[in-house]
């Protein structure tokens, strides 16, 4: 909701952008969350409706890894009382840090605890800090505690290094990094319809290009339907070059099912990289190598 639609009433706020919403970001908004429950606060998030370097640098943003809906959505799965989406526009991006603080934090929202992570940055030109939170915060009401990053194997988790291992098709760092498999959605569309004739239909799914997808290769995962339930599923990521393709297509093969897709809104997660993409000398190849990885996807699957 817009920050119009806010009731002011004391809160405990987090807020960034919060792109895949991983493990450093839940321990944020769970520590306000606690913060806010302890106090009898209601607890807040802030987020932005597009990657800040979209309006301060256009093209220079990084593919996201998630779309806005989602990343709401889990926001609001967190326990929090309230998730703000905030228009990220020239306006804001030219704010001071303390004119920022007063028209996010402070005016809408009553802020009394601000919690952010160690290297959160905010005001024109970045110039705010934790510092900075906590200079302005006593003469305003509240109070700033930075949030240490949380590390995995020695490095920082953050979704810079998140993007990098979904981009290198390192899907497993990447779950281990988000505390859940890296996901894909979109409307399944129709193909070549090449599949069937092989035997292993598949979903096309037409995805939004914002959104950061595995390097190409073919991986493990599951098809996550609109009741709610999944299927296991093999995922071709890449441009099918055995047949001189040229269009980057997510395609998933899911096991045991028959039905129509078609139309649906799903979303493919990525759990194992079975292989690179390959070239294969002819059909009857492709094919079985295809049953290789639907049984390497089985056994890895538990299915």
């Amino acid at each position: 909701m817009g920050l119009g639609e806010v009731e002011s009433v004391p809160t405990a706020v987090s807020i960034g952008f919060f792109d895949g919403v991983h493990r450093g970001h839940q321990a944020i908004i769970r520590r306000a969350v606690r913060r806010a429950t302890d106090e009898g606060l209601r607890s807040a998030v802030v987020t932005f409706d597009r990657h800040p370097m979209e309006v301060i640098n256009p093209g220079s943003q990084p593919p996201l890894l998630m779309t806005l809906q989602r990343r709401t959505a889990t926001l609001a799965a967190l326990d929090v009382d309230l998730v703000v989406v905030m228009p990220f526009d020239d306006e804001l991006r030219h704010l001071s840090p303390a004119d920022f603080v007063d028209h996010v934090l402070v005016d809408p929202l009553r802020a009394v605890r601000v919690v952010v992570g160690a290297n959160f940055r905010f005001g024109h030109r970045a110039a705010g800090d934790v510092a900075t939170l906590a200079e302005l915060g006593p003469s305003r009401g509240f109070e700033t505690e930075g949030v240490t990053l949380l590390e995995l194997d020695g490095v920082v988790i953050s979704s810079t290094e998140i993007r990098a291992a979904v981009e290198r098709g390192d899907v497993e760092a990447a779950a281990r990094m988000l505390g859940r498999p890296h996901i894909v959605e979109g409307i399944v569309v129709r193909g070549d319809r090449r599949g069937t004739g092989l035997g292993f239909p598949t979903a096309n799914v037409a995805r939004d290009p914002r959104i950061a997808i595995p390097a190409r290769g073919v991986y493990a995962g599951h098809l996550h339907l609109p009741d709610g339930t999944s299927r296991p599923c093999v995922t071709n990521v890449g441009v099918n070059p055995t047949f001189g393709g040229q269009q980057l297509r997510v395609e998933a093969y899911v096991l045991d099912f028959e039905g129509d897709l078609y139309g649906m809104q799903v979303g493919v997660d990525f759990r194992h990289r079975l292989r690179d993409e390959l070239t294969f000398p002819s059909a009857e190849a492709l094919v079985e190598r295809m049953h290789a990885d639907v049984a390497e996807a089985r056994s890895l699957l538990g299915c």
